[in-house]
């Protein structure tokens, strides 16, 4: 499953050509005895556009890690989507848990505009199982949750009140230090994977009401609390878990979109929004976008100018044109420390399918 790390990583390569290959999957028997032929199809596609733009030569090894990465599906346990991407330098495949359209992108910098909006309307956080036997990390991604499993979680507490008995003379007051403490380096563990985050994700807690209160006492991200749940879930599996904290995470990804418009009608009455494509192109790449939002289906084949602008053009196809513009204008404001939120076709009719909000 692709994770925000995964995402940043590939926004930040650049490469010509770079292939990407998205596709709608299936996670279930017999359906998912397709996938292969969409993939071949698309592979086809792939070489035979390739094969069209670039000389033949140049893009043999690519061809060849395209077809060793396709070689290494698993399709008996692919999700809702696949993503490939490949470059002569990147292959790497993505089961993803939401589906994407079925699209061959040959351009400078790997397509994912797909995979953003995908993770956006599936809202990603972070579940913690607050625990002395062992505190839980579970990334979430929608209704898919992946528990962490590495050298800091599960994580343990250890000595008195949990591997050890506690002291004779000791107090309540003493045993409710040692969770802080216990609760203060899971804290301290878990800022390893915020930092990979563009911002903080939202955080939903579970354990007995104890234990939560401790946590949000000691932690750093006690503002990305969301929600919590009661009680104790040390043994609970993951498809246990799914239905109580969904409930929570869809409430999430609305409260944002709300906030984005909210956003938007302020940059509004304040003359800070632009949306004609060209000056969105122009002042994203400056660094001045604060927050973007663009239709899910909206593309826009386009070449840079000499001057660094942008021309729009009827058709994808050769070296000097971009697949689609908007989809590096994205990448331009992620990279410049802004946001995005994609929005449903149609919600910005009045603003030529793109707004963005300026810092200044």
């Amino acid at each position: 499953m692709i994770t925000r790390h995964d995402l940043k990583a590939l926004q930040s390569m650049v490469s010509v050509p770079a292939l990407s290959i998205l596709l709608p999957t299936y996670r279930h028997f017999p359906d998912h005895q397709k996938d292969p032929i969409r993939v071949k199809n698309l592979v086809d596609e792939a070489r035979e556009r390739l094969s069209q733009e670039f000389d033949k030569r140049d893009i043999e090894p690519l061809l060849i890690r395209l077809e060793t990465l396709v070689a290494d599906i698993d399709y008996n346990h692919t999700l809702d989507g696949l993503a490939l991407f490949v470059s002569h330098d990147v292959a790497k495949k993505f089961y993803l848990p939401f589906p994407v359209p079925e699209r061959v992108i040959i351009d400078q910098t790997f397509a994912t505009r797909d995979l953003l909006y995908g993770m956006h309307r599936m809202v990603c956080y972070w579940v913690f199982l607050l625990s002395q036997n062992a505190t839980r990390l579970i990334a979430g991604t929608g209704e898919t949750l992946e528990e962490v499993f590495d050298d800091r979680f599960p994580m343990q507490m250890t000595g008195p009140a949990a591997t050890e008995p506690i002291p004779y003379e000791a107090d309540t007051a003493y045993v409710d230090d040692r969770f802080r403490r216990f609760f203060q380096q899971v804290d301290r563990a878990f800022a390893a994977y915020a930092q990979d985050e563009p911002k903080h994700l939202p955080l939903i807690l579970g354990g007995v009401k104890r234990q939560i209160s401790f946590f949000r006492e000691v932690s750093e991200y006690k503002g990305d609390i969301v929600g919590t749940l009661t009680g104790s879930h040390d043994r609970a599996t993951l498809a246990e878990l799914t239905p109580d904290i969904w409930a929570i995470a869809q409430t999430i990804r609305q409260q944002r979109h709300d906030d984005a418009l909210q956003a938007l009608d302020r940059a509004m009455s304040q003359q800070k929004v632009v949306s004609a494509i060209e000056e969105v192109w122009r002042l994203a790449n400056d660094g001045r976008g604060q927050l973007l939002l663009v239709e899910k289906n909206y593309h826009v084949p386009a070449v840079v100018t000499e001057n660094g602008g942008l021309k729009t053009v009827a058709e994808p196809g050769g070296t000097d044109v971009m697949d689609d513009a908007v989809d590096e204008i994205i990448e331009a404001v992620l990279l410049k420390g802004g946001e995005v939120e994609l929005m449903d076709d149609g919600e910005l009719a009045n603003h030529q399918k793109i707004a963005l909000i300026l810092r200044y």
